[in-house]
């Protein structure tokens, strides 16, 4: 790209709170579609006639393709186009969620899957970065925060509104309710960005750069999508998925840095304050994403939560943090990212803590509580740290930056999902082990308990209640243990944050004030 292009003046307030609705709906559908069709996979597979194993292949599939073409966007923006690629990302999207409404097999829904999370790569950072751009300097704070409610809010509506969805009209409308959406978002966006279009550069394709990428990424989304059903490196399918990702990561590292016109711009790394950033998200977005999972999982499993019920509890986190988002973008100028950051990461702590206390007997109030405080400590932490990485980046490099945190923050579900439920797994165990070697004759309290349960359900019924009552008590002790792990990963991000060092941007993105402190 030319460095002599000057950037696109800022749009005027109406047409900007139009670009705002418009980018923020293309987002919320792209965060939406990742996580809707989880809690419909029983239905999908029930009505297709496979099994729910051949099922997850619906997930794995738009996982994979989504995280291939992610780290792409700079390159795919410097050939095609900012605008242009966004366009045309939507509109595909759009199109591909009606064909995956109107598929007749697996097969066929997997395709789709697979089409729709490859066009949808580019959208999220392309959003970010068109809003960005839409809005004077000052005011990058409210740009970001408003690209920001509707990544979170979106992940948290997925599983309430796909089971509600599936429950009272039936699957394929999981994917149509993207239409309206998309074809709005598409036309409003094309009437306000038309002429607002980036510079494009002719470049050769690096094929090899592209053929490494998608053997290690597919191979590592692959690996975190199916090890936990394969019990991880028990396995020679998930050793050899880790053997290609690891020989794959390595390979394209190394290309892509001496590779004159990478896919991926890897020496952008050699920015501190983007390569620190990255670092930071990463281990404020493992247990962030963990808890997301793990909260409903034990709700339902544990305390006899429905799917809607654990869902409409889960909720709460990404509706403080849509409430906060305002109030987080006005503290931004006054506090600094810095200080706003580690305010969050606190708050963060304290909500991961409360968990570490969880019993069996917890109202939904106790439960409310620090899923509302993982909002408002998300909600403080992501948006300067989104902030923080593009402080010091040049625009012209914005989509590629952009592009490459999107895809270490969807790394970061896929490893946080797979270590939480993993870890509590092992866990429960753990604890279920140690729990019944209490049961013994010698033990008085078991001795007594059980034999109250059988005076009224028999010998085998109160077999049954110990050990329902046992697992109960397990997999909430393995809960316990994950928040331990979580804010030692939380405690990894304050420090990192001492890293970051304030400075005046060197692009222009933000004001120098909004990084300091």
């Amino acid at each position: 790209m030319s460095a002599a292009h000057a950037p696109h003046p800022p749009l005027p307030g109406s047409e900007r709170l139009l670009a705002t609705i418009a980018v923020s709906l293309a987002i919320f559908m792209y965060g939406l579609d990742m996580a809707v069709a989880n809690v419909s996979i029983p239905a999908i597979t029930g009505n297709l006639g496979v099994s729910l194993n051949q099922g997850t292949w619906v997930i794995t599939s738009y996982a994979v393709a989504n995280a291939i073409v992610i780290p792409l966007t700079g390159w795919l923006t410097a050939r095609f186009g900012q605008v242009r690629l966004f366009l045309t990302s939507a509109l595909l999207f759009t199109l591909a969620s009606a064909l995956c409404g109107l598929s007749t097999s697996l097969e066929m829904l997997v395709f789709f899957r697979c089409v729709q999370g490859a066009v949808a790569g580019p959208m999220n950072p392309l959003a970010m970065a068109l809003l960005l751009a839409a809005y004077p300097p000052q005011k990058a704070a409210f740009a970001m925060g408003a690209s920001m409610m509707t990544a979170m809010m979106s992940p948290a509506l997925g599983p309430v509104l796909g089971g509600w969805i599936t429950d009272n009209f039936s699957w394929p409308w999981i994917f149509y309710i993207n239409i309206p959406v998309g074809l709005f978002s598409t036309w409003v966006s094309w009437r306000i960005f038309r002429h607002r279009e980036s510079p494009r550069v002719k470049q050769p394709v690096d094929y090899v750069g592209l053929i490494l990428l998608a053997i290690w990424v597919g191979a590592f989304q692959v690996m975190m999508e199916q090890g936990r059903e394969h019990n991880w490196f028990d396995s020679a399918w998930v050793i050899f998925l880790g053997i290609t990702c690891v020989t794959g990561l390595i390979f394209f590292l190394v290309w892509e840095w001496y590779e004159p016109h990478p896919v991926v711009e890897l020496r952008l790394f050699k920015i501190p304050t983007f390569s620190v950033s990255a670092t930071i998200g990463i281990f404020t977005s493992l247990p962030f994403f963990g808890n997301i999972v793990l909260t409903p999982l034990w709700l339902q499993s544990s305390l006899g939560y429905s799917a809607t019920q654990a869902g409409q509890v889960a909720m709460f986190s990404g509706l403080f943090m849509f409430l906060f988002q305002p109030l987080v973008a006005r503290a931004v100028p006054r506090l600094g990212s810095r200080r706003l950051a580690v305010v969050g990461l606190c708050i963060l702590i304290v909500s991961v803590y409360l968990r570490t206390g969880f019993n069996p007997l917890l109202t939904s109030v106790d439960i409310i509580i620090p899923m509302a405080l993982q909002g408002i400590g998300a909600g403080a932490v992501f948006m300067p740290i989104a902030l923080l990485y593009i402080s010091d980046m040049p625009p012209a490099k914005i989509a590629s930056a952009n592009g490459i945190y999107a895809f270490t923050r969807t790394l970061s579900i896929g490893i946080g999902t797979s270590v939480a439920t993993s870890l509590w797994d092992n866990r429960t165990s753990h604890h279920h082990a140690q729990l019944t070697a209490q049961i013994t004759p010698y033990n008085d309290a078991a001795t007594q308990a059980l034999g109250g349960l059988s005076a009224s359900l028999g010998n085998e019924g109160a077999l049954a209640t110990m050990e329902r009552l046992i697992t109960v008590q397990a997999q909430t002790l393995g809960v316990n243990d994950y928040n331990v792990f979580a804010i030692g990963l939380l405690l990894a991000g304050i420090a990192f944050i001492l890293l970051v060092k304030p400075g005046r941007p060197a692009g222009a993105a933000m004001p120098a004030p909004i990084l300091e402190h």
